[in-house]
């Protein structure tokens, strides 16, 4: 268990930390057609609107109520009702979903209030799909924004089963966590198809921001689940959450609809792997299908190849709480040393984290530590790289934002082939650093066939102190 350090300085230097409204804004961009809505001023929506423009390099959809310094202080009913309008009316959304920012919180604005006397006005909008979640961002996290958003989603848009319905064994509905990619979704749709299972994923990233290219423009949201499916999420058997910020909205979808859930605060390894395929296979009634059992060996031969690179790292890692975890628990299972750790909110989930402590801070906290103590690899976003650079110790980025490479929306470490990715990716990126930082030379090299199980050539043998008498054999 590692102990949870709070931070003490007066101010962030190179953050680590995103806030909760762009995480609950991301939440809404996995629904089908929707507009997310920032209660703000423009410049809460402007930094979001470009950080996940750079990391998915898509057009993304968001908007803002535009608070002003007078109408924050008279109160923000009038921003509310003509965003909604405008939205309403130009975008044709089939949602709309709104966050609060600091500033508004600050005030304390009625957003719930104001959505009443909103329908209440316009009869168009009695019935129409809107949904508030409270987000201030002067507390908490990037995955804290998100997971209240999809517990919201699920206590205003599931609807409650009738008494007598019947439940479909066959559906599932899956919570994935804000530190799953839409690649990452893709692989585990998969994974439930192959056993014969039929998932619906709130939300649903990989049909809104998996790459592909509509065939007309849309000022909305492309793909993600529909508002009717939410509707029907309550006549599932099964809700699987992953990740430990999924909890809360796996709760209430169990009070709501009385669907069991099962929370899988990991999927990144070989161990939680293992678990969560059978659990699939005693849900669904059917085998671990041979192909899975392929990628579990193919899994375990890319642990034991890469082990002689990763073993006896010392890791320096900064992100959120669930990717951290995950991502430094694999890393520990494959001999890494949880060596420094900064994250950007409190969680449960550090009960099960193999370190000594975590640090609520920043990334500049996380390069002080990890000189400190000698650490010769780092794990953090985009922002991290100057330090690495500064370290000299081998970068891989993780979680958002990702600006300076493509193909981020893409990345894969679920699965036993996402977690053999990402140990192939870590361990080339450790032989990569060693060849261009360590030259080996003849004079250098160690033959490790020929050492004393430490990497240490044996010791040469004493030099002979009398020669060998001369043959006297005459011809």
């Amino acid at each position: 268990m590692a102990k949870f350090v709070q931070g003490k300085k007066s101010c962030a230097v190179n953050p680590l930390k995103m806030s909760q409204p762009i995480g609950g804004a991301l939440a809404f961009m996995g629904l089908r057609g929707a507009m997310p809505l920032l209660h703000g001023s423009q410049g809460c929506t402007s930094f979001g609107l470009v950080l996940f423009v750079r990391h998915f390099k898509e057009a993304i959809p968001l908007q803002t109520t535009a608070m002003s310094e007078v109408a924050t202080v008279l109160g923000g009913y009038e921003n509310v009702e003509q965003a909604i309008l405008n939205i309403y009316n130009r975008t044709k959304p089939e949602i709309i979903g709104i966050c609060s920012t600091g500033v508004t919180e600050t005030k304390g604005d009625d957003v719930d209030g104001y959505i009443k006397m909103v329908r209440d006005k316009y009869p168009q909008l009695a019935d129409f799909p809107m949904v508030y979640v409270s987000t201030p961002d002067f507390k908490d996290a990037f995955q804290d924004g998100w997971g209240k958003t999809v517990a919201k989603m699920i206590d205003v848009l599931v609807e409650k089963p009738a008494p007598d319905v019947v439940r479909d064994a066959k559906r599932v509905n899956v919570l994935p966590g804000s530190h799953l990619s839409p690649g990452d979704l893709d692989e585990l749709r998969t994974i439930f198809e192959d056993f014969g299972l039929e998932a619906s994923f709130l939300p649903d990233l990989a049909g809104s921001l998996d790459g592909h290219i509509p065939d007309d423009f849309t000022p909305t949201t492309i793909g993600g689940i529909g508002v009717e499916e939410v509707a029907t999420m309550g006549e599932a058997a099964w809700t699987i959450a992953i990740g430990a910020q999924m909890r809360a909205a796996a709760e209430a979808m169990q009070k709501k609809a009385g669907v069991p859930y099962r929370l899988f605060e990991r999927l990144c390894g070989l161990g939680p792997n293992d678990e969560f395929f059978m659990f699939l296979s005693e849900i669904s009634g059917r085998e671990v299908p041979r192909k899975y059992r392929r990628q579990r060996g193919q899994l375990v031969d890319a642990m034991l190849d890469a082990h002689f690179h990763l073993g006896g790292r010392k890791l320096a890692i900064g992100a959120e709480p669930d990717l951290l975890v995950d991502v430094a628990t694999m890393l520990h299972e494959m001999g890494a040393h949880i060596t420094a750790a900064v994250t950007t909110t409190q969680s449960p989930a550090f009960e099960h984290l193999p370190a000594d402590e975590v640090l609520l801070g920043d990334l500049e906290d996380l390069e002080t530590l990890a000189k400190e103590r000698g650490c010769d690899l780092l794990l953090t976003h985009s922002h991290g790289r100057q330090a690495a650079e500064r370290l000299k110790i081998p970068f891989h980025r993780i979680g958002i934002p990702m600006f300076d490479r493509i193909g981020a929306g893409h990345r894969q470490m679920v699965g036993y082939r996402g977690t053999r990715e990402l140990i192939f990716s870590l361990a080339n990126l450790c032989i990569a650093d060693h060849e261009e930082n360590h030259e080996v030379t003849p004079q250098t090299w160690q033959d490790p066939w020929n050492s004393d199980g430490h990497g240490h050539a044996p010791a040469a043998a004493p030099a002979a102190t009398h020669a060998p008498a001369a043959s006297t054999a005459h011809h």
